[in-house]
């Protein structure tokens, strides 16, 4: 793909990850954010991607399984799709048609502290709780499974054996806004 690769972010909260992409896009000519999807009608990325001029889709959940999201991706003509804190499983024919092109990034050095209803706080309390000396993000492929899919990148920040859930979110939510961005670019110039 030469042309401009149309971006679709998915995220269900604050967004601070998808705000994060949209500032590091506005300097790349190769890719635009051209959507911002959510499950969460209260999800604080609506605010901010209105700020940017962003269309937004909430849906609904009955739509999570149909083929709603596959044509709203068609309709937008995305090319690429990032996950940034969604907290839906994606439907199986959207993974399937963005094979290669959609990813995601997990707050844990995957495979630890993966899978289903391992995300947020969840995984930063059990980093905590397992003692673990390290952390960071990982930037993986999205398949079918929750956090399997092949690991594009990771970056690990050094905790401190009194860092408590919040510290450690803290610290990986750094490592996640200096990386992602241009995981993402670098990804979409591979296209």
């Amino acid at each position: 793909m030469s042309q401009i690769v149309n971006i679709a972010i998915f995220a269900s909260g604050g967004g601070s990850n998808a705000e994060a992409i949209i500032e590091h896009f506005k300097n790349v000519t190769k890719g635009k954010i051209a959507l911002i999807v959510t499950n969460n009608p209260n999800a604080g990325i609506i605010q901010k991607s209105k700020h940017f001029g962003i269309p937004v889709y909430v849906h609904s959940k009955e739509e999570e399984s149909g083929d709603a999201l596959l044509k709203l991706m068609e309709d937008h003509e995305i090319g690429f799709i990032v996950l940034a804190g969604y907290l839906r499983k994606v439907n199986p024919e959207l993974v399937d048609t963005f094979e290669g092109r959609i990813v995601n990034i997990h707050p844990a050095l995957l495979p630890k502290f993966g899978g289903q209803g391992m995300y947020g706080m969840n995984v930063h309390k059990a980093v905590v709780a397992a003692g673990e000396k390290v952390s960071g993000p990982t930037i993986h492929y999205v398949n079918n499974h929750y956090d399997e899919g092949a690991i594009i990148e990771q970056h690990e920040v050094v905790l401190d054996a009194n860092d408590n859930a919040e510290e450690v979110q803290k610290k990986v939510l750094q490592l996640e806004h200096k990386y992602y961005p241009s995981a993402v670019e670098r990804l979409i110039n591979e296209l």
